[in-house]
């Protein structure tokens, strides 16, 4: 029994558990290979994603804005009385001069409105040269009165000092000599009363004239008045300039004070540009302003900021302190870029896709070897139209990706193929 026993030991295994042994020692170290396995680096193409630099240097802060040039001086023509439009001489877009007639309105009422108050001024001038000749009778009259009293006033003194003289030599009685004083007297009263008569009617008739005159300068303020509005029937520019609008057609009844058309001076433009309501806070005036009217770059300075807010915009005159390009226009389009301020000696990098003030994202940073990029958190700070302050997260230098990377959330490291 010993010895079977033995034999039994020492006989050879069979092939399959010498395989089994060899798969395992295999199927081991695979195994805890798959488990350490990190995940696979996802890709993306250079070409598709945007690579930009940190710098280090000054930030110019700016904010930009769309708009339009439109004139300094703008002139509405409105209607000075009512009338139907005859016709329009002038079309817009037409150059013009102070004195040309752009309308002609036409009143039938107001021609005959103009005769009456002419005939109203020539009746009143015709009263005062009346008033002034029957002034003149008067006062010749009284004249007339005011000599003839002196007159006899002087010839009963003389008889008086002759009475007075025969009186004292006792040829003339008493009686006499007092009759011919008490006619000296009566002569010298009627005379005194007639110079104050001729002194009186004389201002008399000058306050009558000046009724008369405050009359004839009323008619003749009326006059001219109508006149004005029968002239205004043709409807002159004014101003030199370019003719923009029309705002009314032939046979079209007018009203006093309708816009008529309106006069722009080309030659003095500003720029009107809408601003983004959140952008617009840090805008003051006299802040300069660039304006890039397709053809050519114009310097300027904020000269107005509209306190309203419309359509989340905000609208800010700029005055234009350059020369303006050729062939601009009133109602061209323009963009604007206001220089807000100047942050010295900062860490700044062209704005990313999802990059706003005063947050903090992840960008991925391209490594040495320029074909992996990690992902960095990045706090950023002020911004401006293209670029962004940089607060930590990266230095000078670092080259990141700027474009989108949504569908990379997921991954904190990327190749770049």
């Amino acid at each position: 029994m010993n010895l079977i026993s033995k034999t039994a030991a020492i006989r050879p295994r069979p092939r399959w558990v010498w395989g089994g042994v060899a798969a395992l020692a295999v199927s081991v170290p695979l195994t805890l290979g798959l488990v350490n396995l990190q995940p696979a680096v996802p890709a993306i193409e250079r070409s598709e994603v945007w690579i930009g630099q940190v710098r280090r240097g000054d930030l110019v802060r700016q904010v930009r804005g769309t708009g339009t040039l439109v004139p300094e001086v703008t002139r509405w023509i409105p209607a000075g009385s009512e009338g139907r439009v005859e016709q329009v001489l002038v079309q817009p877009g037409a150059t013009v001069q102070a004195n040309t007639i752009l309308l002609e309105l036409s009143n039938p009422e107001l021609e005959q409105n103009v005769l009456d108050a002419r005939l109203q001024l020539e009746a009143a001038q015709a009263e005062i040269v009346n008033l002034q000749v029957q002034f003149k009778t008067e006062r010749l009259n009284k004249q007339a009165s005011l000599a003839s009293i002196s007159a006899d006033y002087y010839q009963a003194q003389l008889q008086f000092d002759t009475n007075q003289e025969l009186a004292s030599q006792g040829i003339m009685s008493e009686l006499q000599l007092k009759l011919s004083q008490v006619k000296v007297k009566e002569l010298a009263g009627r005379l005194a009363l007639e110079h104050q008569l001729l002194a009186n009617s004389a201002g008399a008739n000058r306050a009558q004239l000046s009724v008369q005159e405050a009359r004839v300068a009323q008619a003749r303020t009326l006059y001219e008045l109508r006149l004005r509005q029968l002239v205004a029937l043709k409807v002159r520019a004014g101003i030199a300039g370019v003719l923009q609008e029309v705002p009314v057609e032939v046979g079209q009844l007018i009203q006093p004070g309708a816009n008529l058309a309106r006069i722009a001076n080309p030659a003095r433009l500003k720029a009107q540009i809408r601003i983004a309501e959140t952008q617009a806070k840090d805008i003051q005036l006299g802040q300069a302003v660039t304006i890039d009217t397709r053809n050519g770059l114009v310097k300027g300075k904020v000269a107005r900021i509209d306190p309203a807010v419309r359509e989340g915009t905000v609208t800010v005159d700029v005055q234009l302190t350059g020369v303006l390009p050729r062939g601009v226009r009133p109602d061209l389009s323009v963009d604007g870029t206001v220089e807000l301020e100047r942050l010295p000696n900062v860490l700044y990098v062209d704005r990313p896709a999802l990059g706003q003030e005063f947050s903090t994202l992840g960008l991925f940073q391209l490594e040495a070897n320029g074909i992996y990029a990690q992902r960095v958190r990045v706090q950023l700070g002020q911004a401006s139209v293209n670029t962004i302050e940089v607060r930590s997260g990266l230095k000078a230098g670092d080259q990141v990706i700027l474009s989108e990377t949504s569908a990379q959330d997921s991954f904190k490291r990327i190749r770049l193929n």
